[in-house]
């Protein structure tokens, strides 16, 4: 009798998730889309063409940057693991 009210519970929470993911999807697509767009890349526009290059060391990210850097690589993180689970559901 447990085991037969386990497999509903499952069930059941399988129906949540299946109905609740894709809202999740784009939620999350959204937040990554304005991280990535947030950061700072110190080159101008010549240097997608190959010039421009006055540092080619980098940098050291410090305070806000260093938290958004590090918020975008969470929400890529689980914007794929989101995704793998509605392929595997």
């Amino acid at each position: 009798m447990l085991a037969f009210l386990g497999e509903i519970v499952t069930i059941l929470a399988m129906e949540n998730l299946v109905n609740i993911l894709p809202y999740v999807q784009m939620l999350l697509s959204v937040l990554l889309v304005g991280s990535i767009l947030l950061q700072q890349t110190g080159n101008s526009l010549g240097g997608a063409f190959g010039g421009g290059d006055d540092f080619s060391a980098g940098h050291t990210r410090r305070g806000l940057e260093k938290t958004l850097f590090n918020a975008t690589i969470i929400i890529a993180i689980l914007f794929v693991a989101s995704t793998f689970l509605a392929l595997v559901i």
